[in-house]
């Protein structure tokens, strides 16, 4: 397993290829042992994969190690980036096993696969997909997508099969190829009384959050566009006459009638 710590703005996915909660009774219910096992249970923020091949558990076969499941190919994928979450998760020719029974499987698939993507800006997928033939307690089974499926085997136990279980929201996404509700209790020697769930192939996401929308840049006042029908005022003052020469021009002209109202205080004051 490999796995890099990056967090991605809420973005999640997850993987496992087998999940058992199950619950095992010894000895006429004498000793009860929780059978809890998961196999490459992957997680991520992060880039993390795993494709262990077998499970073991102690303490629940007479002390000895006890193989849950056994396959050729069991691979578990989770990654999380910026934009988008998957979760991958597939399980090859695979057996799983419940104590009391060593030697008949409590199931048996070719292949089943499960993928969930979620990316941002796009509606969550969930999928899974099951190949080839299924047995369940040594029974070839036919599983329908429109409901579970029931095997009982006389002296053995029941299993409920539900085939491919998606769900999806506007931001997460999870599917399970397989999932079985078993009660087995072979020839009610109370043995090995088990009872629980068993999950096969299951893959979640949830989508990372879109990047914040970066600030626009401050706006700076745009300068004012010339209008063509107002000309500078040096112009203004050219037309009106206006230019450099314009103060002296206005200062001889108050010269002028000062001189004049010299002249005609004089010719006033010779009258009288």
């Amino acid at each position: 397993a490999r796995a890099t710590g990056v967090t991605h703005g809420d973005g999640r996915a997850t993987a496992v290829v087998l999940r058992t909660g199950l619950d095992v009774s010894l000895l006429n219910r004498t000793v009860n042992v929780p059978l809890r096992a998961a196999l490459n249970d992957v997680r991520a923020p992060a880039d993390a994969d795993r494709s262990t091949l077998t499970v073991e558990l102690d303490g629940v076969d007479r002390g000895r190690p006890f193989t849950v499941l056994r396959a050729d190919v069991a691979t578990s994928r989770a990654t999380v980036d910026d934009r988008k979450a998957e979760g991958y998760a597939n399980l090859a020719r695979a057996k799983v096993h419940v104590p009391g029974l060593p030697l008949l499987s409590l199931i048996e698939v070719q292949q089943v696969t499960s993928k969930a993507v979620c990316e941002t800006g796009r509606r969550p997928v969930a999928e899974s997909e099951l190949l080839g033939d299924v047995t369940v307690l040594g029974k070839r089974v036919s599983l329908s997508a429109g409901g579970p499926t029931r095997v009982e085997v006389p002296g053995v136990g029941n299993v409920t099969l539900a085939l491919s279980k998606t769900t999806r929201t506007s931001r997460t996404a999870a599917a399970v190829a397989l999932s079985l509700r078993v009660s087995v209790n072979p020839l009610n020697l109370n043995v090995a009384d088990v009872r629980g769930e068993v999950t096969l192939a299951e893959a979640t996401c949830a989508t990372p959050r879109a990047d914040a929308e970066p600030p626009s840049p401050s706006r700076t006042p745009a300068k004012p566009t010339p209008n063509p029908d107002v000309k500078p005022q040096s112009e203004h003052l050219a037309e009106t006459g206006g230019s450099s020469t314009t103060p002296f021009l206005a200062g001889g002209a108050a010269l002028l009638l000062a001189l004049g109202a010299g002249v005609l205080i004089l010719v006033r004051s010779r009258r009288g």
